[in-house]
């Protein structure tokens, strides 16, 4: 299923049903007065956010939703039927804008949540609500009052505890596919990874979320890459993962500046996500020394003031260390 996180829909509540002016004309009743009913109430349009969707892809094929009009008033005091509400599921964490003043409409963040964007419009009253004891036979009835129509911005920021950041072929997708039943695209050449995907990491009776993050580049946060269109799906996230290939480098201040490369980019975006948890991985290190390996650990930490981690996602090593310290970062 092809990822989708940001559509354009137009939604319509219904229209009110008019009021119906009539009069009783039964035999032998030559004065039976009014009994024109009132019309019924359109159609609310209600947002829901569901943990069964995880893209936005099913609203690509159809722009407009419309809730049911109310039905109009009828003769023998008979009211007209309310338009049946329209119900529209997102996936949890879908932020739904007014596309023409580009204010939040509502956030819809948790599983079962509902909230109301377009209230139906109210049904006409029947001459039948206009008899007095000056006007016995009231010929007035008034009209349904029309829907409300919107056009809307959805976009899906992924809720997800834990993000994994770095550059093209850090190892995310390999890491993720590690760790639990998620299973990415995995090739040795950058930008394997065109959507997030989402990974949930077991241990014992906890369990936590992790979105694989397409590759970053520098300038990510200006648009070049893929990086503008998927940092977003960062932000809601509680810490943050950043692998660092260092099977490649020749020398540890190269690893270290892709390393602040991506810092870089994360604070133009939004410096709020330098505040987050971070835990810093050093990737690839199947065919290297203990000593290179050592030399890129010491060199990290001493740069940073902060332990660091040698992982490797094949061969399993310091994975399961990885993975307690995951849940610790979230306590």
């Amino acid at each position: 299923m092809r990822f989708i996180d940001e559509v354009k829909i137009f939604v319509s509540s219904g229209n009110g049903g008019h009021g119906c002016a009539s009069f009783r004309r039964e035999k032998y009743i030559p004065f039976g007065g009014p009994d024109g009913g009132d019309g019924g109430k359109g159609g609310d349009v209600y947002f829901e956010a569901t943990k069964d969707l995880n893209t936005l892809v099913h609203f690509r094929g159809k722009k407009n939703y419309k809730a049911q009009n109310g039905l109009g008033g009828m003769g023998r005091q008979r009211n007209g039927f309310n338009g049946e509400d329209l119900i529209i599921k997102v996936p949890v964490g879908t932020i739904i804008r007014n596309a023409e003043t580009d204010h939040i409409v509502c956030d819809l963040a948790t599983h079962g949540q509902r909230v109301l964007v377009a209230p139906g419009g109210r049904g006409g009253l029947g001459n039948l609500n206009f008899k007095s004891s000056t006007n016995q036979a009231p010929r007035k009835a008034t009209d349904g009052k029309e829907g409300v129509s919107l056009e809307l911005d959805l976009e899906l920021k992924l809720l997800a505890d834990l993000a994994l950041v770095g550059l093209p072929n850090a190892g995310k997708s390999t890491l993720i596919s590690s760790v639990s039943e998620a299973k990415p695209k995995i090739a040795d050449y950058p930008f394997t990874t065109l959507e997030p995907n989402l990974g949930v990491l077991q241990l014992g009776e906890k369990s936590l979320v992790i979105a694989d993050i397409p590759g970053l580049i520098e300038d990510a946060s200006e648009g070049k890459g893929l990086g503008i269109k998927f940092l977003k799906h960062i932000e809601r996230t509680k810490a943050f993962v950043h692998l660092v290939d260092i099977s490649y480098c020749l020398e540890e201040f190269e690893a270290f500046e892709a390393y602040i490369t991506i810092k870089t980019e994360l604070e133009k975006y939004n410096a709020d996500l330098l505040n987050k948890r971070e835990l810093i991985c050093l990737t690839k290190i199947d065919a290297m020394t203990e000593e290179e390996i050592q030399k890129y650990v010491t060199f990290f930490e001493e740069q940073l003031d902060k332990k660091v981690l040698p992982i490797s996602s094949v061969s399993g090593r310091n994975i399961d260390t990885l993975k307690n310290l995951l849940f610790k970062s979230l306590e």
